[in-house]
């Protein structure tokens, strides 16, 4: 069982990144909160559970995601009317993929584009891009295998690359790579 203090500790620094994860799934901040909150109490509770090697950041993510499916399931209409655009921002030592389309226009397209994707594959796309797992620790959270999250991770991307909304940030130098 790892130090109450340290667990503290690691849910205190764990907690923006679970948030916009959160709210990224259930795109609904007010749902995302709740199911964060439900989340860091089962870690809580289940202390003596949590890994004490890497294994803690995959455990905390497959927690999250299923509260994230607990409380997507158990509203869906209120999940359904929500948007990505009060997601807060996900706090960073160094640019990641939404600092560097965090510019207006730019983020509202990838906004929408990520809302519009079905959530078996906008769950790993956020899971991998804007929380920073890999795709072992994704298949761990998902529950599914390696492969799966990958050819996920793959459709998602195929998605965003074929939305009309994003074509225009485009550069000419990006599509010629």
């Amino acid at each position: 069982m790892p130090d109450t203090d340290d667990l503290g500790r690691w849910l205190a620094t764990s907690y923006p990144s679970a948030y916009r994860t959160a709210c990224l799934i259930l795109r609904n901040p007010a749902d995302a909160e709740e199911a964060v909150q439900d989340a860091f109490l089962r870690v809580w509770r289940f202390r003596a559970s949590v890994p004490t090697d890497d294994g803690a950041r995959r455990w905390l993510y497959r927690v999250l995601v299923n509260a994230c499916y607990s409380k997507s399931r158990v509203d869906v209409s209120r999940r359904a009317s929500g948007s990505l655009e009060d997601a807060p921002e996900q706090p960073s030592t160094g640019p990641t993929p939404e600092a560097v389309a965090a510019s207006g226009e730019t983020a509202e397209a990838v906004r929408q584009a990520l809302a519009a994707l079905p959530e078996h594959l906008r769950i790993p796309l956020v899971l991998r891009y804007y929380a920073g797992l890999s795709e072992r620790e994704i298949a761990t959270a998902i529950r599914r295998r390696p492969g799966t999250v990958k050819s996920r991770l793959h459709e998602a991307r195929r998605r965003l690359s074929a939305d009309p909304n994003l074509a225009s940030f485009v550069t000419p130098l990006a599509m010629d790579q």
